[in-house]
């Protein structure tokens, strides 16, 4: 039986453990696993919940609030030797037999399997897949919005077709609240890029595995629960995963190109702070001075 190393980076994560804790036995039925958790420097209870509650999980202490892909480079550091590693967000309850049905559609290709998303309190799964920026989809999700924009593949990154939640699919990239990777996959793309504190790391793994001929893709018998959201009310928050949507564009295309797309996305958040959008006034700010953000490798120039 292959070993699956449990991937999980916390930070102030006390209030939402329990529950992954507590639905985890049932999520990885089937497996031979471990549990690691990188705590970047929490403030509340964390650790201690942790050592309560799963006192055989190796807990590596980062000892600062270090980013998302800096936590899980050093929990998949300190994992020793592991077939799979299944990288979860602590606010991800994973449904009976989610992992194995993960692990067992990794291979053939497939580099990095994604589970069958629903929102607490929701019976309809979540559209977690997406397709690659560009300019022209970026404009799309601009004047029409993304999920009316989602059922014409040119104009929207998101994936909005039922059909495609119904059975494996592949796509560019995947929300990255709970994902399978390969061992060959890793070894193959190396450490997750710190640069990003926080989002825009999963989109650059996806993708930069894409390059490196592994595809990610949705297996729909795998279910889980991800409470997540607080980017959609946060205007810190979604200020950042703005700005980092243009950062990572920026890295993969030309100056014109990027000029191009970081205006299409500005006009998003122009139109939307007209609304009264709070957190698209403050990714306007955000976006012609990402210095504002305070965030380490939020403030690398656009």
């Amino acid at each position: 039986m292959s070993t699956v190393a449990v991937i999980v980076v916390t930070w102030n994560s006390a209030s939402v453990l329990p529950g992954f804790l507590a639905a985890l036995p049932d999520g990885m039925a089937g497996l031979d696993w471990r549990l690691v958790v990188a705590d970047n420097d929490s403030a509340d209870d964390t650790v201690e919940v942790l050592r309560t509650l799963a006192p055989d999980a190796e807990v590596v202490q980062t000892g600062r609030n270090a980013g998302y892909a800096a936590g899980v480079n050093a929990a998949l550091s300190a994992a020793g030797e592991y077939e799979t590693a299944l990288i979860c967000n602590p606010d991800i309850r994973m449904r009976q037999g989610c992992a194995k049905r993960l692990v067992d559609s990794l291979g053939g290709g497939v580099g990095i399997a994604v589970p069958l998303l629903y929102e607490e309190g929701r019976d309809t799964p979540h559209f977690s897949l997406r397709r690659e920026s560009s300019v022209l989809r970026a404009l799309g999700e601009a004047v029409i919005g993304n999920r009316r924009a989602g059922r014409f593949p040119l104009l929207s990154e998101l994936v909005t077709d039922p059909a495609a939640y119904r059975e494996p699919t592949r796509a560019d990239w995947a929300t990255g609240a709970l994902m399978a990777v390969s061992g060959e996959c890793l070894a193959d793309c190396g450490p997750w890029d710190e640069s990003f504190f926080l989002y825009s790391e999963e989109t650059e793994y996806c993708l930069r595995a894409r390059d490196l001929g592994y595809a990610t893709q949705l297996e729909p018998s795998a279910e889980a629960v991800h409470l997540g959201g607080e980017s959609q009310v946060s205007p810190r928050l979604w200020s950042l995963l703005v700005v980092n949507r243009v950062r990572l564009y920026r890295r993969r295309h030309g100056v014109v190109a990027t000029g191009a797309f970081r205006g299409a996305v500005l006009l998003r958040e122009v139109l939307r702070a007209l609304l009264g959008r709070r957190a698209s006034r403050a990714a306007v700010v955000a976006l012609v001075h990402p210095a504002t953000l305070h965030t380490p490798g939020s403030a690398a120039p656009l």
